[in-house]
């Protein structure tokens, strides 16, 4: 397993990263731990979570994910070879801080809860989960301004992180669902207060959505805030098992309604295309679209979910995976004709 540097920062993260949105909803404790073992005896040393996980977020289960991670670590004692990610939940959800836009206040009670969870005394990345100004993310599209303090919002979240990164509660800062403009915002913020800087964006990115391209890709490189892509196979749709019209029993898009913006009919004939495409050339959907995904220039991680053991094999099996001049060609063709169906 390949690693790459995580930003500026020194740590070394696994090219792959293990995804945890599922735990707790679509998968037991057990299923968890034998998800870790596994990835970790094929290299990994990359889990992502967030205090909000499992997905869909409920009241019910909320930090169900980070309390399987935890225990993890309790049990295996491994909690030093692994690069831990977490996030502090945005606004929008009563059930997680009462909905409020996320502070100084919110942030020391979102990792609170979150170290206690996991049973340690710190994480490695600790990233805000999504903006509190209203902006582009989660497939919004377009953009309408409205007022707001959002440079003086940035800051306090900033300086927050910072507090923390001194104390070495947290040992990198990042960023998800972001903008153009935010990324550049914390880091211009950084170098005028003398405030940490950056490390990671994790935003979406999969052959059914590459919009990262537009104004970040380029970012990334420059100023070394690499890509933590999540849904790299667009909830499934690129594995080819909704192919068809299918709808497996046990698929995410088929049990939770709010994911349908994969599905849409452009979504779909994307999808065709691409799952034809492998199958033409002898490969794995899935396996293609996450080598596509792990071949960019701008990615640090690429963050990979699985609801069974089999999903999982199958998607590390892909870190050995380079295509070929010929597919990435018919792969751009597919995208100018079809791009960006599921933003």
């Amino acid at each position: 397993m390949k690693t790459r540097e995580l930003g500026r920062t020194g740590i070394s993260v696994s090219e792959i990263c293990l995804g945890t949105m599922t735990w707790g909803e679509q998968n037991t404790q057990d299923d968890a731990f034998e998800q870790m073992d596994y990835a970790v005896s094929r290299g990994i040393n990359f889990f992502d979570t967030a205090e909000m996980y499992p997905v869909p977020p409920v009241p019910e289960t909320q930090g169900k994910t980070e309390e399987y991670i935890g225990e993890w670590f309790r049990q295996s004692g491994k909690r030093k070879e692994i690069v831990l990610a977490s996030k502090a939940t945005g606004p929008g959800h009563q059930h997680v801080r009462e909905g409020k836009p996320l502070g100084r206040s919110g942030i020391l009670s979102a990792i609170e809860g979150s170290l206690a969870r996991l049973q340690t005394d710190y994480i490695d990345l600790y990233q805000i989960h999504w903006p509190n100004r209203a902006t582009n993310f989660f497939g919004k599209l377009g953009y309408q301004h409205g007022a707001d303090d959002a440079e003086r919002d940035l800051h306090e979240i900033l300086e927050t992180l910072s507090e923390l990164f001194n104390s070495g509660v947290v040992k990198a800062i990042g960023i998800s669902n972001e903008t153009p403009w935010g990324l550049m915002s914390y880091l211009n913020l950084a170098e005028q207060y003398g405030l940490p800087r950056i490390a990671s964006i994790q935003n979406p990115y999969s052959l059914l959505n590459r919009t990262f391209e537009i104004g970040l890709a380029e970012m990334a490189i420059r100023e070394d805030v690499g890509l933590l892509a999540y849904s790299p196979m667009a909830f499934g749709m690129l594995s080819g098992k909704y192919r068809n019209g299918a709808r497996p029993i046990d698929g995410r898009i088929t049990l939770f309604e709010r994911f349908q913006r994969y599905s849409n009919p452009q979504a779909v004939a994307a999808s065709e295309a691409y799952v034809a495409l492998a199958e033409r050339h002898q490969l794995s959907p899935a396996q293609m679209a996450l080598a596509f995904v792990t071949g960019q220039r701008f990615l640090t991680s690429n963050i990979i979910g699985a609801t069974t053991m089999l999903q999982l094999k199958e998607n590390i099996d892909s870190s050995e995976l380079q295509l070929s001049d010929d597919v990435m060609r018919e792969i751009e063709a597919i995208h100018q004709r079809i791009p960006n169906p599921a933003p």
